[in-house]
């Protein structure tokens, strides 16, 4: 199973929109603290649906407890910022790796990534382009890193029902 770890988010909506993807997809939330947002807000229920009650969510009061609760993860673990080296596509993601990603407003932290550098990984955008949206971000990198491992436990069809046309 994926996980998005999403540290300290700030926008309601955005958290709501990526919850939505996350019970899509069958991946894991972790959020850490601080949040910008009560996980009572409308706006973040409103964005996510009726999904957020079915989600598998795990909370963090910070970093340290993030790693802590989740030891053993250093070779499975990538942090998706507009710093990185080397793009998203470029790595082999494990059916359950961790994907961080940062504030809406400053991202990751700069110490964070130049610990982890080789970790790193970005979304190809026309240069001047300052980012996405944070929703956005983890729609293309966790499809991707599903799409390597043969989309697991997800329906690879739909279904067209017949139109009566006059």
């Amino acid at each position: 199973m994926m996980n998005i770890v999403l540290h300290e988010p700030e926008i309601p909506h955005n958290a709501g929109a990526v919850g939505r993807t996350c019970h899509a997809a069958g991946a894991v939330l972790h959020l850490i603290r601080p949040l910008g947002f009560d996980t009572g807000d409308r706006a973040l229920k409103r964005a996510g649906l009726d999904y957020w009650k079915d989600l598998d969510i795990r909370y963090y009061d910070d970093l340290n407890h993030f790693y802590n609760k989740n030891a053993g993860i250093s070779d499975r673990i990538y942090y998706a910022t507009t710093k990185a080296g080397r793009s998203y596509a470029d790595v082999e993601y494990a059916a359950d790796s961790f994907i961080v990603f940062g504030t809406e407003s400053a991202g990751l932290p700069e110490e964070l990534l130049a610990e982890n550098f080789d970790r790193c990984v970005r979304i190809p955008m026309l240069p001047g382009t300052r980012s996405l949206n944070l929703s956005v971000s983890v729609g293309i990198i966790l499809f991707e890193a599903l799409r390597q491992n043969g989309f697991p436990g997800l329906s690879g069809e739909g279904q067209l029902h017949r139109l009566s046309w006059k």
